[in-house]
C-alpha cells in the first residue's frame, strides 16, 4: 500500500473587510478577527503570545497580541476592520491605539460591555 503525503495549507482568502472582537479582562485579553459572516479566520490571547501570570493582564501585553493578529490580517488582504469591545481591562485602550496607528479602515468602534441594572452584589474591598 503506497501511502502519498497531501501538502495542505491554508489558502489565502481575499477578503476586504473583517470583524475583531476584543474581550478584555483584568487577567487576560483575548482578540479574535472574523470575517463579516462572523467566521473565526484568527484568534489570539495574551497568553498564548508567551504571557503568563500576572503579565497577561498589562497593556504590553495587549500591544504584543495587536500586533501579531494585525499581521495575520495584512496577510490575508484585510483593508477595513469592525471593532468589537467587550470588558473593562486595562489592555482595551492600547489595541484600539494600536490599530488606528495601523493602515486599516475602521468602519466601526462598538463598546458591548455588559453592564449590570444593580444585579448581583459586588465581592467586598480588599484590605491590604
Amino acid at each position: 500500500m503506497n501511502i502519498q503525503k497531501l501538502n495542505l495549507s491554508k489558502q489565502k482568502m481575499k477578503i476586504n473587510k473583517g470583524v475583531i472582537y476584543i474581550y478584555a479582562t483584568f487577567n487576560n485579553t483575548i482578540l479574535t478577527l472574523c470575517n463579516v459572516q462572523n467566521k473565526v479566520l484568527f484568534w489570539t490571547s495574551a497568553g498564548s503570545c508567551g504571557f503568563k501570570g500576572a503579565r497577561k493582564g498589562t497593556p504590553f501585553s495587549s500591544k504584543i497580541t495587536i500586533e501579531k493578529l494585525v499581521k495575520y490580517a495584512r496577510e490575508q488582504g484585510i483593508k477595513s476592520l469592525y471593532i468589537i469591545i467587550k470588558g473593562p481591562g486595562p489592555g482595551r485602550e492600547t489595541v484600539i491605539r494600536n490599530l488606528q496607528k495601523s493602515s486599516f479602515e475602521i468602519l466601526l468602534i462598538c463598546d458591548r460591555t455588559p453592564l449590570p441594572h444593580n444585579g448581583c452584589r459586588p465581592p467586598k474591598k480588599r484590605r491590604v
